[in-house]
């Protein structure tokens, strides 16, 4: 991780945020994180953040900021004619090291009595696992709720850039809507897109209220607007990351990672939960910069 220090005056639309929204988001996560870490008191939100952090751009080049977000869709806890298509708890002895491509776990039925629920649709169970979240909402109304739990091992490959590169979507039209549609049209080739994509996430059952978003790589309650997804490598879990582009300036907080997050230049907003979290998400795809807000004792390593 290396950056370049910058002054608060020179992140552009940094007055105009909702340091309130940011700095609630911060303290959810503020206590988990190393002592050099500020802990929340009774300072002001901008003030805290301008007194205690130093503004640190991630990389030289653009960032690319999209989003991400909890899907809502119908399933039911047995399968039937309807709900045939399941998410799995992870198998027994799984490990980072790699196992069954998606392909092989489809075609061979790998995972057999490891179903955790149905839905009533493949493109929906390989989008829940996209976004590594999922409210499953049954037929009595009951909302149940599953959070990413381990994958298989194997590299993320995007279908909608496979849409694009064949030519059968334009890129600006790319969205996961896009992606509904063209399986619609094509349910015969479906299938094939989708292992395109080698990766196999599994899941487990989350315990929370319906009025938080779902848990995040560091455990805690994401949410929407205000947690952003990283590459650790290059931005600490647990920092305030200011995300600089033409049509957003906001101060996130980074309390998520993600399998196609990667690099200095990469961030994944989570825009919340349901169909128009999804297609808000689907469609963002802005370019700028990341700057990540870090205590000095830090700045001083990755920024002298």
């Amino acid at each position: 991780m290396a950056g370049r220090r910058l002054a608060f005056r020179a992140l552009r639309g940094w007055a105009a945020d909702d340091h309130a929204a940011a700095f609630a988001a911060y303290r959810v996560s503020a206590g988990s994180l190393p002592p050099e870490w500020p802990r929340p008191d009774g300072t002001a939100p901008r003030a805290f953040f301008e007194s205690r952090f130093i503004p640190v751009r991630i990389g030289s080049g653009p960032a690319l900021v999209t989003g991400y977000y909890e899907p809502e869709v119908a399933g039911a806890l047995e399968r039937d004619d309807v709900f045939r298509h399941p998410l799995h708890a992870p198998p027994p002895g799984l490990s980072a090291g790699g196992g069954s491509s998606r392909a092989e776990i489809v075609a061979g039925d790998l995972l057999a009595g490891l179903e955790l629920v149905w839905l009533d649709s493949a493109v929906e169970a390989f989008l829940a696992q996209v976004q590594g979240s999922v409210r499953v909402r049954l037929r009595d109304g009951t909302i149940r709720r599953f959070g990413f739990a381990g994958k298989n091992g194997h590299p993320y490959r995007s279908i909608g850039a496979e849409l694009i590169r064949r030519g059968e979507v334009p890129a600006a039209a790319m969205s996961a809507g896009a992606i509904r549609d063209w399986c619609a049209r094509h349910p015969e080739a479906a299938p094939d897109l989708l292992n395109h994509n080698p990766s196999y996430v599994f899941f487990r059952p989350i315990d929370l209220p319906v009025d938080k978003g779902p848990l995040g790589a560091m455990g805690f309650p994401l949410t929407p607007g205000r947690s952003v997804a990283v590459d650790p490598a290059h931005v600490p879990l647990g920092a305030p990351a200011w995300l600089e582009t033409g049509a957003m300036r906001v101060l996130a907080i980074a309390q998520d990672t993600g399998g196609a997050i990667t690099g200095p230049g990469r961030a994944d907003l989570f825009c919340g939960t349901g169909r128009d979290a999804g297609e808000a998400a689907g469609t963002m795809r802005l370019s700028g910069r990341l700057v990540a807000l870090l205590p000095a004792a830090i700045a001083g390593r990755v920024a002298p």
